[in-house]
Formats: structure tokens, sequence, C-alpha cells
């Protein structure tokens, strides 16, 4: 709705909005992106007008997708191919963009943003470790442990306790 009220005060006409996309009737001319870009920068947002830069964040909004959606459907199928099909481009060009313009691999996003979702799930205390592996398809929760005190530097168990700790609870506070 920001980027809305943005682009309309500008006095450019959306036709379509998503997440880290927005199309336009209008050609923007060189002042109209410069004012557009210091608005949107005002209110936390940035216009990527670099092609390869706006192709990353579509692959980045994709892996978001994937992982942290509630559709046990769409966290089972093969990333690769995921990406490859909702891009409408070969993962091979894809993964050799990813990695020249954010410095890791396609790979190393995905396990950094499970292991975000792991942290997530961790903090509810909800679940047990053994069903954030499943909810997540680890193929073990030694796999999913491995995996997290590498990206981390700390167990699962360990990450938990220093949360436990920082929480006070409604008496002490």
């Amino acid at each position: 709705m920001v980027v809305q009220q943005v682009l309309q005060e500008e006095g450019l006409h959306p036709i379509d909005i998503q997440l880290g996309e927005v199309q336009i009737q209008e050609e923007l001319a060189v002042n109209q992106a410069q004012s557009l870009r210091e608005k949107l920068e005002e209110v936390g947002f940035e216009l990527l007008d670099d092609k390869k830069q706006k192709m990353i964040e579509r692959i980045k909004t994709v892996i978001i997708t994937l992982i942290h959606s509630e559709n046990d459907n769409l966290q089972k199928v093969n990333h690769s191919d995921y990406i490859a099909e909702q891009l409408n481009r070969d993962y091979g060009y894809l993964s050799s963009l990813f990695s020249e313009v954010e410095g890791i691999t396609i790979e190393k996003y995905i396990i950094n943003q499970k292991i975000e979702k792991v942290k997530e799930l961790l903090m509810y205390d909800e679940l047990s470790l053994s069903e954030i592996a499943d909810q997540l398809h680890y193929s073990s929760v030694q796999h999913l442990s491995n995996q997290f005190k590498k990206v981390t530097g700390l167990t699962p168990s360990h990450f938990k306790q220093l949360k436990e700790k920082k929480r006070k609870s409604l008496d002490q506070v």
C-alpha cells in the first residue's frame, strides 16, 4: 500500500504490485526515476533498475516463499527445478548469476533461509527438533543439527537455552 501511494503521488499508474516487483503503465523519465527512488528510500524501499539485481530479488523471493511456506507440498519440491520453473529460466544461468552478484551460491542461501526458519520455530518452542527437521524435510535431526551448528556456531539446544536465559518471566519484569 505504501508503494502504491508513492507511485500515485508521483503521478504513476501501477498495473500490478507484488512483493519485490511493480509494473507501471508509463515509461519512466530519468528525473521521474530519481524522484521515485528518493521517495521509496524515505519509506524504506529501494528502486532496482539493474536487470541482474531484479533477477536476484526474484530468486530470493521464490526461495523465501518456498522455505517459509506452510504448504508441505511446496517444501518437498526439488529446489533447483522449482526456482527454474517459477522464473522460467535455466537453473544454471540463475545459479551463476546469483553467485556472481551475491557472492554465495543459491544452495547456501537456501540453507541460510532454512536455518532462519529453524531459529523461528525454536523460538516458538512448540515443536521438537525432530518435528522441525521433519517439517523442513531434513533427512535426519543430526543433519539439521550439523547444518545449524555450521551456520550459527551453536547447537540447536544451546540456541534454545540462550533464548530462555534472555527471557524474563512475567513476575521478574
